[in-house]
């Protein structure tokens, strides 16, 4: 007979009272404390050691042993765990628990309100509102019971807590989930330095990007090295005082998305720190990557949920990168176990904690082990935070901080009895301490005849009856009263027929130590009595016959994760391209019937009956072979175009935000395009450095920059600048004559910085923003410039000639054509529209002649795009010359070849189809100027990064999988899982004039890259 758990913890009153030394005592005072022992457990010491038949001693709030011959105190209350396990209460270690989070209000920067220049916080703190590393989470901190009941119903009794507002959001406190006065609860007072990219509740203007956040944070480095010499020019600065004070503890970074994940961990390598990061949960999707950035990462658990897409209307809406996401989320931590990353669980994100169990579950049965699992809520987060010597595992000496469960923790069935912290008792199921599961053998009592079923119980409210189908039980056993409801199989109506329910059967009882009996009735009416007697304990599930979550994802991981991404990287190989018409862009002009050989990612010859062994042939007879466009005014592929809130922010990179699974990559790839200028918008006068980057689809975000390339600065001029639209502007300027004096003031400036940092480097405060503008001054750094009136365009000019500079480009130029001969003599390029005009007030004097007008006169020309979908078509664009001006065929194609590059410094590697030079290379159906040309291969540096072909038959695997995976969701709805409202999937599309995601395009991101028809929604794009 086995022997029945009778002693009720849910009863026991702990004695343990923390009369505080300090305080004083209101009453009669009780110092009475009392350990508890808890036998015949199996105990989880750890994910390395579990101890069977064990005992683990407590008193005074910590452990005091745990083994298996251990005597036990006189005045100890027993606990008899038999069939119990007790593990280390879980740590979650990014959390707000405790402290108040401040909110912003509405909206974020308004391109139309007035500017907040400096922060509105008073006393002696650094001047942004953002960078706050002086708030420290223990100042703020109250223990919250309500708060604290859902951790703990979970399973954790361990939290590290921080105010999570603003780019560095000063220090973490580890406390526990005890229901204590805050003084005990405080395991570590400053436990770890936070930071991430949101600015959070700051209604400072700046930073308004993702870019000038990164920028922001990168000076806040540098300015603090500078403190600690104390500079008489800064007087108290408490903000980078405390910034000094944090910097050896753990540091962790809120990054939330697997890009950001990297530009987090490029600003750390930087500054030699080494960033704990928190993940986005979408990391799966470049593992090359994450694992060279050599963090620890803290990975939310908030996979999505399944969509309604029941409605064709509604799934068409959805992105196939969404449906795969929703596959593949739970496959991450799996991802990291397998690559060796260290990591930790936390329940941040999820808008119900009770999801966390689940979809931890989730994880398990996609491939994460059980052992990685509980060392990431336990040992690795109390290592992170050096607190391991008080929890993380149960050994002596420690926090009595553990659960007491029904079975292996991470079990589907397995309940947690009750979480004991700082050795107080917190019930979460006390009804488990009456041991139910077991095989039963249940037995109905009826006029017509006794009925026998083998009965499995899990738990309280879980069982089964084996049949031939297992049927489920609804159970409800609180320890004296047992209930259960379940629909038993019937006789076969006929031959070859399956068994049928006969109804449903309601019983109710008593339940006596482990005879069950009582009365029962069906559907019928039919009154019977019952008995159910235990048997045998259930036998242990192993991780290999547990029941599944899910079916094994199907869907692969694709660079990038989109329905055209490769899941293999396309590899450079030597191809021969044979008997094209190759338009050279050089003397040779355009020659036909001729070969152009490809080796090593380099033109190896151009010339006619070529052949080479190694070499794959393309067979181009009848096509067009061109050198691949550049677009010298894009702003595709980046996170953030404009840092708007300051009139020079020279500061800011588009290079720290870039992002490779921008579909407008493959787009333009299709439309031959092989480079891009990726620039800073024009909302100031100075604004950031550019990018040039080469269309790499498929490549990360470094991989896409174009290697040895001068650098460029986006500078503007005009409306943009000077805000004419904004009835509430208070930035300077307010008239062109103030963007002049900016110019000049700035560089004035520069001057006089780095005259100070040649005569004294280590006092100088380093300034990004002058460092910029420096190399403009040193020829190191070149400009191109928003600009579209004569007036402001020769002021520009005249700035520069008075600074020992020149503007490199005039970009958007559309009165180029009124100071083309000043624009010659200062030396500078125009990249123009080919027939914009008439859009806004500026742009009254523009002509479709302009381009072939400053050509004539002998600058160098380009055709920009300035615009996602006008980019996949340059080379129409720059067929528009010929018609108005009368522009040649071959000088037309240059506009968007060899011009582009001369102007871009890089006509020496592309531009133009010449031995040495890179191998980017486009292969035209047609005449390229021609409407009808479609590009047929588009390589870049030796490889083809889009195929039509291909692309056809990309086309119909999209339609396929998309089909699966609907298929797939319907089927979580029919199966009663839960799903949300389908939601599209949108992609902002920026442009010149675009604030931090609110102006400009908004796309539906469902077009091309899911084969099937596009759905836009278009928004005026202001100031373009």
């Amino acid at each position: 007979m086995r022997k029945v758990q009778l002693l009720l913890l849910g009863l026991i009153v702990c004695l343990m009272v923390r009369a505080q030394e300090t305080f004083p005592v209101n009453g009669v005072a009780d110092p009475r404390t009392r350990a508890y022992a808890f036998i015949n457990a199996s105990i989880v010491k750890d994910a390395q050691t579990t101890l069977n038949n064990a005992t683990l001693l407590i008193k005074e709030g910590k452990i005091v042993a745990v083994g298996n011959n251990i005597t036990l105190p006189a005045d100890a209350v027993v606990v008899d765990c038999k069939n119990k396990y007790l593990y280390p209460s879980f740590i979650d270690v990014y959390t707000d628990y405790g402290v108040t989070v401040p909110t912003r209000p509405a909206g974020g920067f308004n391109y139309m309100a007035p500017t907040q220049f400096t922060s509105n916080i008073k006393g002696a703190y650094g001047w942004n509102q953002a960078i706050k590393p002086q708030v420290n989470a223990i100042d703020q901190f109250n223990a919250d019971d309500k708060k604290a009941a859902p951790y703990r119903m979970l399973g954790f009794g361990t939290v590290l807590t921080h105010v999570k507002d603003g780019i560095a959001r000063g220090t973490g406190a580890v406390v526990t989930l005890a229901n204590e006065a805050d003084n005990f609860a405080v395991v570590k007072e400053k436990a770890s330095a936070h930071y991430s990219f949101n600015k959070g509740s700051s209604t400072q203007s700046y930073p308004s990007s993702l870019m000038g956040s990164i920028a922001l944070l990168r000076q806040t480095y540098l300015d603090a090295k500078w403190y600690k010499n104390k500079p008489a020019t800064e007087g108290t600065n408490l903000s980078l005082q405390a910034w000094n004070n944090l910097q050896s503890l753990p540091q962790i970074f809120e990054a939330d998305d697997k890009w950001n994940d990297l530009r987090a961990d490029r600003i750390g390598d930087e500054f030699g720190v080494q960033y704990i990061i928190k993940g986005g949960g979408n990391e799966y999707q470049r593992m090359p990557e994450i694992i060279a950035s050599k963090a620890t990462y803290i990975l939310p658990l908030n996979f999505p949920q399944a969509l309604d897409v029941e409605d064709p209307n509604d799934a068409r809406f959805v992105s196939l990168a969404d449906m795969k996401n929703w596959e593949l989320a739970p496959t991450n931590p799996a991802a990291f176990e397998k690559a060796n990353i260290t990591f930790c669980l936390t329940t941040s994100d999820l808008k119900d904690v009770k999801q966390f169990m689940p979809n931890l579950r989730k994880a398990i049965a996609d491939g994460l082990s059980e052992k990685t699992a509980l060392e990431a809520l336990t040992k690795t987060p109390a290592t992170l935070l050096n607190v391991y010597d008080k929890v993380g595992s149960l050994d002596a000496g420690k926090l009595a901080n553990f659960i007491i469960t029904t079975g292996p923790v991470f079990d589907e069935n397995t309940k947690i009895v009750e979480n004991w912290i700082q050795g107080k008792n917190y019930a979460i199921n006390p009804a488990e301490w009456n041991t139910v599961s077991g095989e039963y053998t249940l037995t109905i009592h009826t006029p017509k005849g006794t009925q026998q079923y083998n009965l499995l119980v899990k738990n309280s409210t879980t069982a089964q009856i084996l049949q031939a189908d297992t049927v489920s039980v609804k159970l409800n056993h609180d320890g004296k009263a047992v209930k259960m409801q379940f629909a038993l199989e019937g006789n076969k109506k006929a031959e070859g027929e399956r068994p049928h329910r006969t109804g449903q059967y309601l019983l109710s009882g008593l339940a006596l130590k482990e005879n069950w009996s009582g009365t029962g009735r069906d559907d019928m009416g039919n009154a019977f009595t019952w008995t159910a007697t235990y048997t045998k304990p259930l036998p242990a599930e192993t991780a290999n016959n547990r029941k599944r979550m899910q079916s094994r994802p199907i869907a692969k991981v694709t660079y990038p994760f989109d329905g055209y991404g490769f899941e293999e990287m396309p590899k450079q190989q030597n191809l021969l391209i044979k008997n094209g018409t190759v338009w050279t862009n050089e003397k040779e002009g355009v020659v036909t019937n001729t070969d152009v050989l490809i080796k090593n990612g380099k033109i190896a010859k151009v010339g006619k009956n070529l052949s080479d062994p190694t070499a794959t042939v393309i067979d181009a007879t009848g096509l067009h072979v061109t050198p691949g466009i550049i677009d010298e005014h894009s702003h595709i592929a980046a996170a953030s175009i404009n840092e708007g809130a300051q009139s020079v922010t020279s500061e800011v990179r588009i290079g720290d935000n870039l992002n490779p699974d921008d579909i407008n990559i493959y787009r333009q790839l299709s439309g031959g395009v092989t480079t891009s200028h990726i620039l800073h918008g024009s909302a100031n006068t100075i604004g950031g450095q550019t990018q040039l980057i080469k269309l790499r689809w498929g490549a990360d975000d470094e991989q896409l920059k174009f290697a040895g390339a001068d650098p460029f600065i986006k500078f503007a001029l005009g409306e943009n600048v000077k805000r004419t639209t904004s009835p509430a502007n208070n930035r300077f300027p307010d008239t062109r004559m103030g963007v002049e004096q900016v110019l000049v003031d700035a560089f004035t400036r520069a001057l006089d910085y780095e005259a100070a940092m040649k005569k004294d480097p280590i006092n100088t405060r380093r300034d990004l923003e002058l460092d910029a503008l420096v190399e403009i001054l040193n020829k190191k750094r070149f400009i191109t410039c928003h600009s579209y009136v004569q007036s402001e365009i020769t002021a520009a000019m005249r700035v520069g000639e008075r600074f020992g500079f020149r503007f490199n480009t005039f970009t958007h130029i559309l009165e180029g054509y009124k100071v083309a001969d000043k624009m010659k003599a200062h030396g500078a390029n125009t990249s123009t529209f080919s027939d914009w005009w008439a859009y806004k007030n500026e742009v009254k004097d523009a002509i479709a002649y302009n381009a072939s007008i400053m050509h004539k006169v002998g600058l160098n020309v380009c055709i920009n795009s300035d615009d996602a979908e006008m980019a996949r078509r340059l080379n129409q664009e720059a067929a528009k010359s010929i018609k108005y001006g009368g522009m040649s065929e071959e000088d037309a194609l240059k506009m968007v070849t060899i011009n582009p590059a001369k102007a871009l410094h890089v006509d020496n590697k592309v531009g133009s189809i010449k031995e040495g030079k890179d191998a980017d290379i486009v292969i035209w159906s047609a005449n390229p100027l021609s409407i009808y040309a479609s590009a047929q291969k588009t390589i870049v540096d030796g490889i083809v990064y889009f195929d039509r072909e291909r692309d056809a038959q990309l086309r119909k695997k999209i339609q396929e999988e998309r089909n699966r995976l609907i298929q797939k969701m319907i089927g979580e709805k029919r199966n009663g899982a839960p799903v949300m409202r389908a939601q599209p999937s949108w992609q902002y599309v920026l442009s010149c004039g675009d604030h931090d995601h609110h102006d400009g395009m908004i796309t539906i991101d469902i077009s091309e890259d899911d084969g099937i028809s596009a759905a836009t929604l278009e928004t005026i794009s202001q100031n373009k």
